[in-house]
């Protein structure tokens, strides 16, 4: 979800933005989430409902408005999110695909000086 709402972020702000593995439409396909959901560190239970997931629509970005502002960082072998998702949305982006791998994005310390290098070059 951290690229989904960085997505929304860097659209409002006006700033860039580094996605790894992001999703895309995350209200979509989450049925397996209503209910009661614990927290795995607190144990605290929460009712996520239908609304809940509604209510992500409205952090959606249909456009970019400046492609130039996303590096994003995608793995085929993503075993959460459909990465063929992420390759369509963001393909006027900075996008590094990398066939197999995970939801983790193994390797993404090989990334990190060009990272440092996106998020602090002049506009």
């Amino acid at each position: 979800m951290g690229g989904f709402y960085a997505t929304w972020l860097a659209e409002k702000y006006r700033c860039r933005a580094v996605l790894v593995n992001p999703a895309v439409r995350p209200w979509l396909g989450r049925d397996y989430l209503l209910g009661e959901q614990a927290n795995y560190h607190t144990g605290e239970v929460h009712l996520i409902e239908q609304r809940h997931l509604d209510q992500l629509q409205a952090y959606d970005v249909a456009n970019l408005s400046v492609p130039d502002s996303f590096m994003v960082l995608v793995q085929e072998g993503d075993e959460v999110l459909d990465y063929r998702m992420a390759v369509a949305k963001y393909a006027a982006c900075r996008l590094i695909v990398e066939p197999e791998g995970d939801h983790g994005f193994q390797g993404y310390e090989r990334y990190l000086p060009a990272i440092v290098d996106f998020l602090t070059a002049a506009r």
